[in-house]
């Protein structure tokens, strides 16, 4: 699975991110994910986490698994657009 530049993706937790680029770690060129939190936040506005812990799949049980995902993050059809085109 690959991350799509340009979509929403929601949280296990309900949040809504926008995926704004790919990166790699400049020691072990492993792909990491920056994204932004569609919704106001005091502590950051822009995170990374490595694209393997992106798509991590959620132990099963977790009562704040509220979307009932099995991945960390999904992609949100219907809510993606691609803002970087104009």
């Amino acid at each position: 699975m690959e991350i799509q530049v340009g979509k929403i993706y929601r949280h296990f937790k309900g949040n809504y991110y926008y995926i704004q680029d790919v990166a790699l770690d400049s020691e072990t060129k492993e792909r990491m994910v920056i994204y932004k939190p569609l919704y106001e936040r005091q502590d950051s506005k822009l995170w990374v986490r490595r694209e393997t812990m992106f798509f991590e799949e959620v132990q099963k049980g977790r009562t704040d698994n509220i979307t009932g995902q099995k991945l960390r993050f999904e992609l949100c059809e219907d809510l993606s657009v691609d803002y970087t085109k104009k």
